[in-house]
């Protein structure tokens, strides 16, 4: 069995959380940064796997899971969040949001 090095998990996790943070920045549609988010909680599960088979413990793979179910229900959350916004103020873009009034 081949070991993949620890460095190989580290670059492609920091090229991907990269990705989503750019995607954060730049992109102003609200589903679009909902993604964006999703990439870099998916990046740091790559990262804490890689460094799982690295150590040869199972607490990354353990937190990766954690992570996943986090990042299920923060998906739910903010698509809910999006959906009710755009329904409310006819807006998809983050410039257009200016308050937050209950």
């Amino acid at each position: 069995m081949t070991v993949i090095p620890l460095e190989a998990y580290i670059i492609l996790s920091v090229l991907i959380f990269g990705l989503g943070l750019f995607g954060m920045i730049v992109r102003r549609n609200l589903v679009t940064v909902l993604m964006s988010m999703e990439l870099a909680l998916n990046a740091v599960n790559i990262a804490f796997v890689g460094a799982d088979v690295h150590l040869g413990l199972a607490d990354g793979q353990v937190f990766a899971l954690f992570i996943i179910a986090l990042a299920a229900a923060e998906a739910a959350v903010g698509l809910g969040i999006i959906i009710a916004i755009f329904r409310l103020r006819r807006v998809e873009s983050t410039d257009e949001i200016t308050d937050m009034r209950g």
